[in-house]
């Protein structure tokens, strides 16, 4: 090879190599999660993270104990408690009855409820009670209103459990048989809901105090009232097929899922962003991002769970996070959830 002819040859692999390089340092994004799920600092991670793109597994680890008393490890699909997570689900079976034309979102739910003792029930909407606008305390179905419902925002596990008593009167099922169907529907084969014989399958979850100590909760203090908006039983890998299924047009028509999606209502939420951001119906929609955004998180420390789930449309993405840990210090509650997400953000694989 003549000598000028070498030198270009050379210059030019040296530059595809550093390219090469160059972008596979910067789409490591694995690398970087294993490393950040090792550290110690601020907390210990205990969980599982599970990301998918349109169908196919990206990313799928579990780190920690399922017990922390007995050791014994974790694994991929072992299931967790979705927390909040299952506001979508009952947001979605609402809007199912209201194709059907057996819901109006925007009619008080007195229509439906005629016997609630409540005189808010005059005035409170299915809408505002899946966007978090009811009015209503978190866990305090007694208690009058904070605000005039539509005025503002406020989030309300109770309000979730008002909107499931309207769908299992309007549907004339149990909620437990509606989102055991969904379940099936979307092929979520390892997902319950939580009666007695299916709460044997959850893992245990574990409250982390201020000074690192734990307690391991035998079982769940929530009730039935609680499925609605606070606990439904399902593994990391599942809640990907859930999030294909609602997002890719399985379980609502278009106009109906575009309701779901939209919002009237913005709040922060230090997962997301120090900037408020939209609510939908079980849903925060981050639209006014770099990348389109939408998820929901789980968290209760006294329970031991915290869970995120993410899904970016663009790419059909899901970035799961599922941690049988709820910690007592909210500041570092999600440190690795926000961590994890920042990494996939500066990745390119939701480029």
């Amino acid at each position: 090879m003549k000598p000028i002819l070498k030198l270009i040859f050379l210059a030019t692999t040296v530059l595809l190599t550093s390219c090469h390089s160059s972008a596979q340092l910067k789409d490591n994004y694995s690398t970087k999660i294993d490393s950040l799920l090792l550290t110690k600092s601020p907390r210990d991670f205990n969980g599982v993270v599970y990301i998918e793109q349109n169908g196919i597994t990206k990313y799928a680890k579990a780190y920690g104990r399922a017990d922390f008393s007995k050791e014994i490890p974790l694994k991929i699909d072992d299931k967790f408690s979705t927390m909040s997570i299952a506001k979508q689900f009952t947001a979605a079976l609402i809007l199912q009855q209201v194709e059907k034309g057996k819901i109006d979102l925007k009619k008080p739910i007195r229509k439906y409820l005629p016997d609630l003792k409540y005189t808010w029930a005059d005035t409170v909407t299915v809408h505002q009670l899946l966007n978090n606008t009811s009015g209503l305390y978190s866990d305090d179905i007694d208690k009058p209103l904070k605000f005039k419902p539509g005025s503002s925002f406020s989030y309300s596990n109770m309000g979730y459990y008002v909107a499931g008593l309207v769908l299992e009167k309007q549907s004339g099922k149990s909620f437990e048989a509606l989102v055991t169907a969904l379940f099936k529907n979307c092929h979520m084969n390892d997902s319950y809901y939580p009666n007695e014989i299916n709460s044997q399958l959850l893992t245990k979850g574990h409250t982390v105090f201020q000074d690192r100590t734990f307690r391991r909760n035998e079982q769940l203090s929530f009730d039935a009232s609680h499925t609605f908006g606070s606990h439904l039983i399902v593994t990391a890998p599942d809640l990907a097929k859930w999030n294909a299924c609602l997002h890719q047009g399985k379980v609502l028509k278009p106009t109906t899922y575009k309701v779901m999606t939209s919002y009237v209502i913005t709040n922060t939420h230090q997962l997301f962003s120090k900037n408020p951001i939209g609510y939908g119906y079980g849903l925060r929609i981050n639209d006014k991002d770099s990348i389109a955004e939408i998820g929901h998180t789980g968290f209760h420390p006294s329970e031991g769970f915290t869970a995120v789930n993410l899904y970016y449309p663009k790419t059909k993405t899901s970035v799961i996070i599922m941690e049988n840990v709820g910690n007592e210090n909210f500041d570092i509650a999600y440190h690795f959830e926000q961590e994890i997400r920042r990494i996939i953000k500066e990745s390119n694989l939701l480029k």
